[in-house]
């Protein structure tokens, strides 16, 4: 199997996340509709996904850094001894 660089791990991370997530949220969101078969459902599922995959996936990709650093300004590693920021 062909590999990826490990300096563009954040953007699989990015793809994959974005993708899993989008796949769950659009099932729970059509379970909600009458299956007239799942012939159907698989359409409509794949369609919605693809749609809503190709939305947040930009959204994933500007986000996810500003969120990282959010996180890393929120939490501290007790084993340094400053917090990180400080020093």
């Amino acid at each position: 199997m062909r590999k990826i660089s490990k300096r563009y791990e954040h953007f699989v991370f990015g793809v994959i996340q974005s993708g899993l997530t989008c796949l769950v949220a659009t099932a729970i969101a059509l379970s909600s509709q009458p299956i007239a078969s799942i012939a159907h459902f698989a359409r409509d599922l794949l369609y919605a996904w693809a749609l809503s995959w190709a939305t947040m996936l930009p959204v994933v990709m500007v986000a996810a850094p500003a969120i990282r650093n959010m996180v890393n300004r929120m939490t501290y590693d007790p084993h340094r001894t400053t917090p990180a920021g400080d020093g």
